[in-house]
C-alpha cells in the first residue's frame, strides 16, 4: 500500500485496499486477516464495518489512506487489534481498551454468566472483583443486574484509566466503585459490610509459558495481568485463602483459570472451606470457570 504502487496502478478503492490488506496480514501470520482488514478500514474511514460492502468502488481519501497505512503497519507488528481501534466488544457492548490493559476475551463472558446465575434479580447484592482491568466484568454485572453493587480493585494505573472511562460511558458509576491497590486490601479498607460474592479473572499463566504465547499477548499485553509464578497459581492461592473472610455465610466465588488448573483450584477452594465446587466450560469447550459457595462452619 505504497504511494508508488498507487500511482502505477488503479486508485485505492475500498475493495482493492481490503484485498491488499487481507493478503498482507495473512503473510504476517495474523488470524482472520479478512475480518481484521475490514475492522481496520472501518476504523480508518470512521464508519460501520457493514458500510464497506456498499462502498466497494469508493476511492479512499488521502487522510483515510494515511490512517489505514499506519493501522496496518501496527497490526503487522502484531499489536492487538483492540489497541489500534481503541475498543473491544464484550457481552454485546463496546469497551475502551488500550496499552496496559488486558483485552477482554470471549471466555470471560462465561465467567459473567456464572456470576449472573448466583445473583438474583431483586435483592441488593454486593460483589467484590479483584483485578478489574478494563472494567468489563464489573460494568457488565451492573448493566445486567441493576440491584448489584460492585467494589473492584486493581493495581494498574492504566486499568484505572480505562475502567473509569468504561464505567462512565456505560452509566454505572452509582453501582461500581473502582479502587486502586493489591488484592482485597482496598476493598477491606473501604467496605463496611461483607460481600455476597467474589469474582476474578486473575493472572494464571505460568512464568515459562509467556514466551510461547502469541506476539499480541507476549509482546504487548501487560505481563502483570497474565503471569503468576511457576505454576500460574501464586495470586489465586492468596485470593482463595483470603476470600472466606470477605464473604457472608453461603457467599460465592467464581474465577477464570487455565483448563489445566481447574482441579487444583477446586482443591484450593475445598481446603479454604468452600463447597458445591463446579467447573464450567467456556464457549470453546474447555474447562475454564471454577465456582463454589462458602460452607457454614460446623458448631461441633
Amino acid at each position: 500500500m505504497t504511494d508508488s504502487a498507487a500511482a502505477a496502478n488503479e486508485e485505492w478503492t475500498v475493495q482493492r485496499i481490503l484485498q491488499w490488506t487481507t493478503d498482507f496480514l495473512k503473510q504476517k501470520g495474523v488470524e482472520s486477516p479478512r475480518r481484521e482488514a475490514e475492522l481496520l478500514l472501518a476504523h480508518a474511514r470512521k464508519c460501520a464495518r457493514i458500510k464497506l460492502y456498499t462502498e466497494f468502488e469508493v476511492v479512499l481519501t488521502d487522510d483515510e489512506r494515511t490512517s489505514m497505512r499506519g493501522f496496518v503497519k501496527r497490526r503487522a507488528q502484531r499489536e492487538p487489534l483492540a489497541y489500534i481501534t481503541g475498543k473491544r466488544e464484550f457481552y454485546g457492548r463496546d469497551f475502551a481498551v488500550g496499552a496496559g490493559v488486558l483485552v477482554p476475551r470471549p471466555e470471560t463472558e462465561t465467567l459473567v454468566d456464572v456470576c449472573l446465575e448466583f445473583i438474583g434479580k431483586e435483592l441488593p447484592t454486593r460483589v467484590c472483583e479483584v483485578g478489574f482491568g478494563s472494567g468489563c466484568i464489573a460494568v457488565t454485572l451492573a448493566k445486567q443486574r441493576p440491584n448489584v453493587n460492585v467494589v473492584a480493585t486493581d493495581l494498574s494505573a492504566a486499568a484505572m484509566e480505562f475502567a473509569s472511562r468504561n464505567v462512565n460511558d456505560h452509566h454505572v458509576a452509582k453501582q461500581v466503585s473502582l479502587l486502586g491497590g493489591d488484592g482485597f486490601e482496598p476493598a477491606v479498607t473501604a467496605a463496611s459490610e461483607l460481600f455476597d460474592g467474589i469474582v476474578s479473572n486473575p493472572p494464571y499463566i505460568r512464568d515459562d509459558e509467556l514466551a510461547g504465547l502469541a506476539p499480541e499477548v507476549a509482546q504487548h499485553e501487560p505481563h502483570e495481568a497474565l503471569v503468576s509464578g511457576a505454576d500460574g497459581l501464586d495470586l489465586i492461592r492468596r485470593l482463595v485463602a483470603d476470600a472466606p473472610a470477605m464473604l457472608v455465610p453461603g457467599g460465592w466465588i467464581a474465577m477464570e483459570v487455565d483448563p489445566a488448573q481447574c482441579n487444583a483450584v477446586s482443591d484450593l477452594y475445598k481446603a479454604a472451606g468452600f463447597g458445591e465446587v463446579r467447573i464450567r466450560k467456556d464457549l470453546g469447550g474447555d474447562d475454564r470457570i471454577v465456582s463454589a459457595k462458602l460452607m457454614a462452619k460446623s458448631s461441633g
